[in-house]
């Protein structure tokens, strides 16, 4: 395949999606022709930089535009930042500034980025002499096992809640709700409270209350998350900012922490590993990232991995919230199987919700007639994740990888995971890295263990 110049040829394409151009082969032939320095700056709340020094051609303008686009792009939905700043070309960063401007092609990065950091988003240029030193910074998560303890996780097509004490779950839950699709706040919080409550039923009192929840939080207070897609921006500000704080109360007068469920998937790792270093993906109703740095701590990072970009063919699929391409949520949630399975020819009643049709895909590969078609769709699946992962691990240095999620439930989720290593072990032989799935019950319901402990 030749893109913008780049001649990228994987050796593993997706059977369903022949045209996926991997991100993390363009990055590595567009470097092997760029020598010109150049580094990327983000910059959050508190004066936190990180930075990514890596280099252009000089020569090939649109291939230089497009990569530092699209390494911008990563950047701010894996680090978070409402300043970028360019160092070390002038001409990019234009491009980049017109790009992520209320009216360019990343307007929603820019609306997005100033809505969670209550600063309006900025794009500056410096040399690159005056790059400025990153600034990072680490918090302590979880570990806490003592005490009578809920969590709750927080799916789009269902939630998870645990009653833990000291340290063992004595009662887990699924119930099945549709929370993207529905603008009633009061559903969403009704829905919160009744799971939190059984689970306050199973146990002697409630010490505290730890909520795994798909977005980005702070100070517990919701800033932006695909759960409440549907809810107007009125009832956003006046139920759904507070909506955890509002329902813990519910319970009682003890205290909460939410956290974004990719945060809470890489905890998870890290207690069954009894390592740190851990990235955690969380394949359901979108997708989440979250990482545990080598101390067993968490970055302030964003790792919202569902808007990072994967794949660089230009006709890829849109993001219908983003309006982008080939970003990691059509790829790594139950959109990126019903994508491959309308491919492949399956016909979804119209009335049926993105959580059924996974499900119906699911269960298809039971059926005799079916079971080669549905085991190149998650076959497919393994294919953008073993191409994506190395990816991943330029920008994290990550130790371990550990997979959540609905979509990775069942025979599935096992076949996902063998293509992915398989094509890691074939294509990216200097990447050394493990990859880790726990066990069924644990697939489903661990992260609603694992934030019991935060």
């Amino acid at each position: 395949m030749n893109f913008l110049g780049i001649d990228v040829t994987p050796k593993n394409t997706p059977i369903y999606d022949p045209d996926f151009i991997p991100l993390s082969l363009f990055n590595k032939a567009f470097l092997l022709k760029a020598k010109k320095p150049i580094a990327i700056c983000v910059e959050r709340g508190g004066g936190l930089r990180s930075v990514f020094s890596t280099f252009i051609t000089g020569s090939n303008h649109a291939a230089d535009r497009y990569y530092v686009e699209r390494m911008v792009k990563f950047m701010l939905w894996a680090r978070g930042g409402y300043k970028v700043i360019i160092c070390g070309d002038e001409d990019i960063a234009t491009y980049i500034k017109d790009t992520y401007s209320k009216l360019g092609k990343n307007a929603f990065d820019n609306t997005t980025m100033t809505k969670i950091y209550e600063k309006q988003f900025e794009v500056h240029s410096l040399s690159f002499e005056e790059t400025p030193p990153e600034n990072e910074a680490s918090t302590p998560v979880g570990g806490k096992n003592t005490g009578c303890r809920i969590g709750f996780d927080a799916g789009g097509s269902d939630r998870k809640v645990s009653a833990v004490i000291d340290g063992e779950a004595v009662f887990s839950e699924e119930v099945v709700w549709h929370p993207k699709i529905t603008p009633d706040p009061d559903y969403h919080f009704d829905g919160i409270v009744s799971a939190m409550k059984k689970a306050a039923s199973k146990m002697p009192r409630v010490d505290s209350i730890g909520v795994s929840s798909a977005g980005v939080y702070i100070n517990n207070r919701t800033m932006i998350a695909s759960l409440f897609l549907k809810v107007s921006p009125e009832d956003f500000e006046a139920k759904v900012k507070d909506i955890y704080i509002r329902a813990a109360a519910q319970i009682g007068d003890v205290p909460l922490a939410v956290v974004n469920d990719g945060d809470v998937t890489a905890l998870a790792g890290a207690m069954e590993f009894n390592d740190n270093n851990v990235l955690g993906i969380a394949m359901g109703t979108s997708q989440a990232g979250g990482y545990v740095d080598a101390s067993g701590h968490i970055k302030g990072w964003l790792n919202e991995l569902a808007f990072a970009p994967v794949d660089a063919n230009p006709d890829a699929i849109e993001d219908e919230w983003s309006k982008d391409i080939g970003c990691g949520v059509k790829y790594f949630s139950q959109d990126g199987v019903i994508k491959l399975a309308e491919k492949a020819g399956i016909v979804f009643t119209k009335d049926m919700s993105p959580g059924e049709k996974l499900k119906q895909v699911q269960d298809m590969i039971n059926e005799p007639a079916h079971k080669d078609m549905i085991c190149d769709i998650f076959s497919s699946i393994g294919c953008y994740l073993g191409h994506t992962l190395p990816y991943y691990w330029d920008m994290y240095g990550f130790k371990h990888v550990l997979l959540l999620g609905r979509v990775m439930s069942g025979e599935g989720g096992n076949i996902i995971l063998d293509v992915a290593k398989k094509i890691i072990k074939e294509e990216y032989t200097n990447y050394k890295f493990n990859i880790h799935t726990p066990d069924e019950k644990a697939r489903r319901v661990g992260q609603s263990v694992a934030a019991a402990s935060l």
